[in-house]
């Protein structure tokens, strides 16, 4: 029988699970299982199991779903770093209420995207992501938007998520948006999600790496 090809590293896979055997306690005891259906929680959990088995899609799914909205955490990181905001998304990195090690956890948002671009380098772009990650990213929003608490919701633990996926308002957290009727933001947000960050991800990822191995 012909051994099989590993295409992604020893080390590397077991460097990634044991950050997550750490992240997911602490995250769980400071945020709550809500959390975890944030995009880019998300993402790591699909991640994880894509590096395992090295599976194309799972790696790319997750790539079309968080290079871009990755890419505007860190730029507002930087602008948080130099005294600025940008749109507020990073404010909680420098929440002193927040544990040091808690905050820095949370730095996966800036080494994510980095890694997702080379597992989808070394195993190749599954044109099918587009369509995965949309369908996936639809059902966290609908799920947030009727089960999760809305922005602005009076919570017992301050640190428990509100407005998860900005499914309420993209630029607080402190109250819903008051723009449009709240189903038709919704709406427009989804489809902002697709046409702003999934579509054109996709066709770069497309046009710049090799198709699925």
């Amino acid at each position: 029988m012909k051994p099989t090809t590993r295409h992604i590293p020893l080390w590397l896979k077991i460097s990634y699970t044991g950050f997550l055997a750490v992240m997911i306690p602490v995250y769980w005891l400071n945020y709550g299982p809500t959390n975890f259906l944030y995009f880019c929680d998300v993402a790591l959990l699909v991640t994880l199991v894509g590096v395992w088995r090295e599976d194309a899609l799972l790696v790319s799914m997750p790539a079309v779903g968080i290079l871009i909205p990755q890419a505007l955490w860190c730029l507002d990181f930087l602008f948080e770093i130099c005294g600025g905001t940008l749109t507020g998304m990073t404010g909680y990195m420098f929440d002193e209420n927040r544990s040091l090690f808690l905050r820095g956890l949370s730095l996966f948002h800036g080494w994510l995207p980095f890694l997702l671009a080379y597992l989808v380098y070394k195993l190749g772009y599954d044109r099918r992501a587009l369509v995965g990650w949309s369908t996936l990213s639809l059902g966290l929003c609908l799920t947030a938007y009727f089960l999760l608490p809305a922005a602005g919701a009076e919570l017992a633990d301050p640190k428990l998520p509100r407005n998860v996926n900005y499914v309420f308002n993209l630029l607080s957290d402190a109250e819903p948006q008051s723009w449009m009727p709240p189903l038709v933001y919704l709406g427009v947000w989804i489809v902002a999600l697709t046409a702003i960050a999934y579509l054109p991800t996709h066709f770069l990822l497309k046009k710049f790496c090799k198709p699925a191995l």
